[in-house]
Formats: structure tokens, C-alpha cells, sequence
């Protein structure tokens, strides 16, 4: 068994499960809130290998490269916009939002609008919900929102609601969806931040750096040309062999 051909195609598996994060992160690099993508290499073992017959033979650990999948949950940059409806959270935590289908989802991205009948909902048309779990509806002639530091919503001397914060244990079980959401493990339990930081007027930005994808692309493109070479010389080495026995 030639054990480098395995381990070159292992690599090129590995190689565009890396190139599919990287993509994954430059297209969404504008998405407010997105967690980057990441790639983690390891090897998995494959045992003793024997190369030839009887006691003669040479034995060979085999190790294959692969790839998992994960997410830098690292904050990214706050940027100030002005809207009254774009909300920020400082520290830990994500906006719990509710999907037509009531699937409820988290997310950092705090880009928020109004639904035909006054309804908070995100740029998906979701609506977020309140730290009671329950959507918040704007009154019509109440005008602006004011939002405090504690997500607490009010219009004038109305207070509406207060928009939810809430955290997990281990934010590495959360299930990353599209567009910078997230779904909680089985048995996950969802806690609410006790001092939340929302800041009103402002969005915070993805943690991509498209420069940095972009030299990933580069290494992915080298690494995958050079191991096609080496499939290639291992084969040809092997055909020639094949012909020299006959």
C-alpha cells in the first residue's frame, strides 16, 4: 500500500474544507455580526501498516490529515451608525430572535427594523425578542425609541420592553447557521445576561480580516498544487514499477 497517495488525497479533502471556511468568511465579511470560520488540522491514526510479505515486510504508522470545523466567537469592531433601531452588545452575550416558523435563534447582529405593525424585527425580518421572550411592538404615534444600556426599550416616559441579552455555558456547542446565527445544542441552557451593554446607534462588525482570507487562499492554492504533484510523481512511480515487473 502506497501510503503517501493516501495521505496526499487526505490532504486535498482537508485542504477544501479550509478553502470552503475561507470563502464562507470573505463573502460574509460585511454581514454585521458574522463569527469567523475556522479550520483546525489534526491526524487521525490509522494503525500499523505492513509494506511486503512474510516477516520481511516493513511496518508503517499510517496518520491522515483531516479537518473540523469551528468559530471565533472573538468580538468584532463597534461601529457607530446613528440609527435609532441599531443595537450593539458589549461583552458576552447574543439577541435572542424568532423566526415565522417559531424557531428561535441567536444572533450579534442588532441591525433592527420595523415590521408593518411596529414589531422590532432584524434585517431577516425576525422578530427580537424581549428578555421575557416575547416580541416588542413600538407604539405608532410614540415616535424614536430611546435605548438604554440595559437593552431596556422606551418612547417618551413609556417604557416598551427591554430587548433580551442572554449567554451559554460553552459558545463553542452553539450550531452556526447562516448570516452570523447561531442555534443552541441539545440541552444547552440558555441564560440571560444579569448587566447587559447595549449600545443604541451602533453595529458591530464581523471579526473577518478579508486580507488574512485572502493570503489563506493563497496557502490553500500552494498546498493543493503541491499535492497533486505528489499524487501525481507517486503514480506515475508506480506505473513505471508496473512495467519494469511485467
Amino acid at each position: 500500500m502506497n501510503i503517501g497517495l493516501y495521505q496526499s488525497a487526505a490532504s486535498l479533502t482537508a485542504l477544501e474544507r479550509w478553502q470552503d471556511a475561507v470563502t464562507q468568511n470573505i463573502t460574509a465579511s460585511q454581514v454585521s455580526g458574522f463569527k469567523k470560520r475556522t479550520v483546525e488540522f489534526s491526524g487521525t491514526e490509522m494503525g500499523e501498516i505492513n509494506d511486503g510479505d512474510g516477516k520481511d515486510g516493513i511496518s508503517q504508522s499510517g496518520v491522515l490529515p483531516k479537518a473540523s470545523y469551528g468559530v471565533n466567537f472573538q468580538a468584532g469592531e463597534t461601529q457607530p451608525t446613528g440609527r435609532p433601531l441599531d443595537v450593539a452588545i458589549q461583552g458576552e452575550g447574543f439577541f435572542k430572535v424568532q423566526t415565522p416558523a417559531g424557531d428561535q435563534v441567536f444572533t450579534r447582529a442588532g441591525e433592527l427594523h420595523l415590521s408593518p405593525d411596529h414589531t422590532l424585527i432584524n434585517k431577516d425580518g425576525n422578530a427580537i425578542l424581549s428578555d421575557q421572550g416575547s416580541p416588542i411592538t413600538l407604539q405608532p404615534e410614540g415616535g424614536d425609541p430611546v435605548i438604554s444600556d440595559d437593552g431596556t426599550v422606551k418612547q417618551g416616559d413609556n417604557q416598551i420592553g427591554k430587548i433580551g441579552v442572554f449567554r451559554f455555558e460553552n459558545v463553542h456547542d452553539l450550531n452556526p447557521l447562516g448570516g452570523g446565527q447561531f442555534t443552541p445544542a441539545k440541552d444547552q441552557e440558555v441564560i440571560g445576561v444579569d448587566r447587559p451593554m447595549v449600545l443604541q446607534g451602533y453595529l458591530e462588525n464581523s471579526n473577518v480580516t478579508p486580507l488574512r482570507e485572502m493570503v489563506s487562499l493563497v496557502q490553500i492554492s500552494r498546498a493543493y498544487e503541491a499535492n497533486q504533484k505528489l499524487i501525481s510523481s507517486r503514480d506515475q512511480t508506480m506505473q513505471r514499477t508496473l512495467e519494469t515487473l511485467g
